[in-house]
């Protein structure tokens, strides 16, 4: 079994000024797509109290002072994800109102999870979907077509969260192996959390995108449907790409920083300052009107 990686998480503070005019094709011009990582969206911001929460329930149990530290540092990081996509879906609220009553469905549930499941199982939870985000945010790292075919506001908010979880992926995981161990028992539990949270989040979002493409009357949009294959399971494959990693999770021993993809981190810093963002997109416009003219 691959040495666990420590890293530290950093709270960020980030805004994105997202343009609503583009909230229903920011992905290369297209509806279909777009709209389904909306879907998704819709589903953060109360995906992340609930991770704050449960992670929150167990951090001042933790004996490790960094592991603490580090749950605290994740807590940071979830709140501003879940302000910015809460800004990101209102946008989301005017342009399909039937999406303001998806998210309540989704803050009904996870509220229930947490109130009536043992605070181990929720804590199992959380670390199932954060391995759903885990290896989304790693397609989307991996996947230029995913940023550079992106309006550039939207392409950045993407990014950003997916440094962010590729940062902390490992947090919410050690946090529960701390508490409820690596044996059998957790074991069942985790991946048996795994598969209920799947199936669930999927169960919810697919009804429930079919209908926001409706209400854009784009059902029977073949052209659109034929880009939506391309972009999820043909050429670029953005979900086809997922299906390998997903069952990494089953491994005994199983850890998130068995794939270790620390190097998309490297320039996180720079990234995540808006002066530096400015900076290298105005020098990469000059050095390709240099090149152009030479």
């Amino acid at each position: 079994m691959a040495q666990k990686k420590q890293v530290l998480p950093i709270r960020r503070d980030m805004k994105f000024n997202l343009p609503e005019g583009r909230i229903h094709d920011w992905l290369n011009g297209g509806v279909h797509f777009t709209h389904l990582m909306n879907t998704m969206s819709l589903v953060i911001p109360v995906g992340e109290r609930f991770f704050i929460d449960t992670v929150r329930h167990y951090r001042d149990k933790i004996d490790d002072p960094e592991l603490r530290k580090a749950a605290t540092a994740f807590i940071g990081q979830e709140v501003m994800h879940g302000r910015e996509h809460d800004d990101y879906n209102n946008l989301m609220f005017k342009r399909v109102p039937a999406a303001e009553r998806f998210e309540q469905r989704v803050t009904s549930l996870l509220n229930m999870v947490f109130k009536y499941f043992p605070h181990s199982s929720s804590l199992a939870v959380t670390i199932a979907l954060e391995h759903l985000t885990a290896i989304m945010a790693d397609g989307l790292l991996n996947e230029p077509f995913m940023v550079e075919k992106a309006e550039e506001h939207f392409s950045a908010l993407w990014k950003w969260h997916a440094l962010e979880e590729t940062e902390h992926k490992g947090v919410p995981f050690d946090v529960y192996e701390a508490v409820a161990g690596t044996g059998p028992v957790a074991y069942a539990e985790r991946t048996s959390a795994l598969l209920l949270a799947t199936t669930i989040f999927w169960a919810m979002v697919i009804p429930h995108y079919i209908g926001f493409m409706r209400d854009e009357k784009k059902l029977t949009d073949l052209k659109g449907w034929k880009e939506f294959w391309r972009i999820g399971f043909g050429e670029v494959g953005f979900l086809r790409k997922m299906v390998l990693p997903w069952f990494s999770y089953f491994k005994p021993g199983f850890h998130p920083w068995d794939h270790d993809n620390s190097h998309f981190l490297e320039g996180i810093e720079e990234f995540s300052n808006p002066w530096k963002r400015v900076r290298n997109k105005v020098k990469s416009k000059v050095k390709g009107t240099n090149t152009a003219a030479a």
